[in-house]
């Protein structure tokens, strides 16, 4: 897994999961399985089996998390830059109208509400640019042009 760069904020949620996952949710599955057990026969348990799935699936995604976490650099937004970065709000024009894009970390993003992450096609060609420039992103419905108005 390539490091990637994450906000303080992206990587407490990620923490703050897997939290969550290795202390409430392994007891929920565990007392699950427990009470599954009891039912008897566990070749055709179907509680058993879909609580041993929902093991599997948990600790796959604590690995994840665990995999993900140690291979990540956390960044600190600086609000004085004027250039593009990790954490900055940036309002562009495109197509005659304005928008604006929160630049986020890849577990933060939420492009219906603005928040695009630095690894996104968008989020790539903003990065490093300042107020003023142009920049152009291939879509598959071609080329289109930005231009950035604002970096806050």
């Amino acid at each position: 897994m390539n490091e990637q760069i994450i906000s303080q904020e992206g990587y407490n949620k990620l923490q703050e999961e897997l939290t969550f996952l290795t202390t409430v949710r392994r007891k929920e599955i565990a007392e699950r399985i427990e009470r599954a057990k009891e039912l008897g026969d566990l070749s055709e348990n179907a509680e058993y089996s879909e609580a041993k799935d929902a093991q599997a699936l948990n600790e796959g995604r604590v690995l994840e998390l665990i995999n993900t976490l140690k291979n990540v650099t956390i960044v600190q937004h600086d609000a004085s830059s004027t250039e593009v970065a990790m954490g900055s709000l940036v309002t562009v024009k495109v197509n005659g109208n304005e928008k604006q894009y929160l630049i986020v970390s890849f577990n933060e993003a939420d492009p219906v509400n603005g928040k695009i992450s630095n690894e996104s096609p968008l989020g790539v060609a903003f990065l490093h640019h300042q107020k003023g420039d142009e920049v152009t992103v291939e879509t598959p419905k071609g080329s289109v042009k930005y231009k950035i108005t604002k970096v806050e």
